[in-house]
């Protein structure tokens, strides 16, 4: 499930990547920062063209959906 109001995915913007709208910061650049361990806020401040909202809303979605999956699969 890809929220077409937080996520870009075109061929014209980093090969097809998925970024954040309005941005061409990768989504997967969030995740990679903090599974380095750094902080929201430090992605944030080297990313600032992505707001605290989208990033928020990301880790809600990836949240939902792997819930979503984890119920799936023990059914």
């Amino acid at each position: 499930m890809v929220n077409n109001q937080l996520i870009d995915s075109s061929p014209e913007i980093l090969s097809g990547t998925p970024v954040f709208r309005g941005t061409r910061v990768p989504v997967r650049t969030l995740i990679d920062y903090l599974a380095a361990g750094d902080s929201l806020d430090d992605f944030l401040d080297d990313f600032p063209t992505v707001s605290r909202e989208q990033a928020t809303e990301l880790l809600n979605l990836a949240l939902k959906n792997l819930l979503s999956q984890s119920y799936e699969s023990a059914a």
